[in-house]
């Protein structure tokens, strides 16, 4: 996908079928001026169709500022950043986990994953229909609903129960529109939704070896397991996902780089460490991205929010390499060459968010350099592995696959591990990768966290963000806010 570029602008095709709708936000609805399924019906255009799911990630409101403010300002791994009189709009309140339901951040990320889920909904109500080779239909549909249940992943771990909307919407039809866009369901329903996905998924995509250079980043089998290894793991479903994750640490596809610093960078991507990532390249990738969080002063490389806290930063043991490859410290040269500033704001950035205008890709334009994004990682499927094994008194197999990280990072191995052991190593193996403050919530660990970083966490509140007040607005109060909202 990176190599071809076939997640740049809307084709024809998509102009005409994924043309947003008033109710922006859930409701995506195709323009029937066209014979769609004519058109569709070439192999070429059914692809389009499904490149314009993927299409959706590069989006502003999907994984930048917004997403960057929920999952990683709000922990005690990262302070906003930048300087003190810029807010971010409301990075600050993130920060200090004084949120509300106005907010700008919860309603861009709200509304950006239904548009996703939107555009997957029309798509496998077309591709349902279509007159093409039954494997590559098989794919296709396999592809979207990966990508679907990506996007609940991320609201459900976000907002809790939401709308759980899985078919393609009649914007003319209120009633639909009442019980299905604006009606909320459980955490677990909405948990079901994105486990059959993920199965139906798990059956009819190939192995990540199995692709052509050409298709390079479409999901995989070995993507949709790991994803699903991941749900489990968050419904605290041990054997699960103790079982999932060993099916992708056997498919042979997978393995940790020799150098943890290049997992990030550009010769990282699409590695055998990488398991799915967004694909971008120059001029076409995830807007901001970098430059939200790259260093904010003289010489002036970006807008400085994310940065690392001190906490973070004390957490690592002596000759970590994860450390220096995680945290960019204003006094150090940068790993390119690029000399440090004594006129940047603050003293520590996100080294995993840079992207280097020296080393690597470069078209001039900072706010989309060509970075890919990666969301699924094989370390990180050694550590669900190891927390399901500890959750099931299988000590031997967690030390082994906490030890395999440990390596890698150039600490001595450990002979004995708690879980407030593995979930430290969790904590530092993915720093700044927007998994910690879900980890927090999820292991009950978030009020002592927060607590000790000068932050209150609130009980029965903050374990889930408020859902967009402009949203329960548009549906008339049919959307029920969450509690202490």
């Amino acid at each position: 996908m990176k190599n071809t570029k076939y997640l740049n602008a809307f084709s024809v095709a998509l102009c005409l079928l994924l043309c947003t709708s008033c109710e922006e936000d859930l409701i995506v609805e195709p323009n029937d001026a066209l014979n769609e399924i004519d058109f569709l019906n070439n192999p070429n255009n059914a692809i389009t169709l499904v490149n314009g799911v993927y299409n959706k990630q590069l989006d502003y409101e999907m994984y930048s500022f917004s997403w960057i403010g929920l999952t990683s300002i709000t922990s005690d791994d990262a302070d906003k950043g930048s300087s003190l009189s810029d807010t971010g709009a409301d990075k600050h309140k993130m920060d200090n986990l004084t949120f509300d339901a106005t907010d700008i951040s919860f309603r861009e990320i709200w509304q950006g994953r239904y548009d996703g889920i939107g555009r997957a909904n029309n798509a496998l109500f077309y591709l349902e229909q279509l007159q093409i080779a039954e494997n590559l239909k098989k794919r296709l549909i396999a592809e979207t609903k990966f990508l679907r249940a990506l996007f609940y992943f991320d609201l459900v771990r976000c907002f809790g129960g939401v709308p759980v909307v899985a078919i393609k919407i009649d914007n003319n039809d209120a009633a639909l529109i009442d019980q299905v866009v604006y009606t909320r369901k459980s955490k677990q329903e909405t948990y079901a939704q994105i486990e059959t996905d993920l199965l139906a998924a798990i059956q009819d995509l190939p192995l990540k070896g199995q692709y052509g250079p050409n298709d390079l980043g479409r999901a995989s089998q070995g993507a949709a397991q790991a994803l699903l290894a991941k749900v489990y793991l968050y419904q605290n479903k041990w054997q699960e996902a103790f079982d999932m994750s060993g099916m992708v640490i056997g498919s042979g596809q997978y393995g940790l780089l020799e150098n943890y610093e290049d997992v990030w960078r550009e010769v990282g991507e699409n590695t055998v460490e990488s398991i799915y990532e967004i694909q971008g390249s120059p001029g076409n990738s995830v807007r901001a991205y970098s430059y939200v969080q790259a260093p904010r002063g003289t010489p002036d490389l970006g807008w400085g929010f994310n940065t690392p806290s001190l906490s973070l930063t004390n957490a690592y043991e002596p000759n970590d390499s994860r450390k220096a490859a995680t945290i960019l410290f204003s006094n150090i040269n940068l790993w390119d060459g690029f000399p440090s500033s004594p006129g940047w704001s603050n003293p520590r950035y996100n080294y995993k968010s840079y992207h280097s205008s020296i080393a690597e890709s470069w078209n001039g334009d900072r706010e989309v350099p060509g970075k890919n994004i990666r969301i699924l990682k094989y370390s990180d499927i050694l550590l669900i592995r190891a927390e399901a094994a500890l959750n099931l008194g299988n000590t031997s197999e967690a030390l082994d696959k906490v030890n395999m990280i440990r390596e890698r990072a150039g600490l001595q191995a450990l002979t004995g591990i708690t879980m407030d052991d593995l979930l430290k190593e969790r904590r530092l193996e993915m720093a700044m990768e927007h998994d910690r403050w879900f980890d927090l919530v999820r292991t009950g660990k978030a009020f002592s966290a927060m607590a000790a970083n000068g932050k209150t966490f609130i009980i029965g509140r903050h374990e889930v963000f408020p859902i967009p007040q402009n949203e329960i607005i548009l549906s008339g109060n049919l959307l029920m806010q969450n509690p202490g909202y």
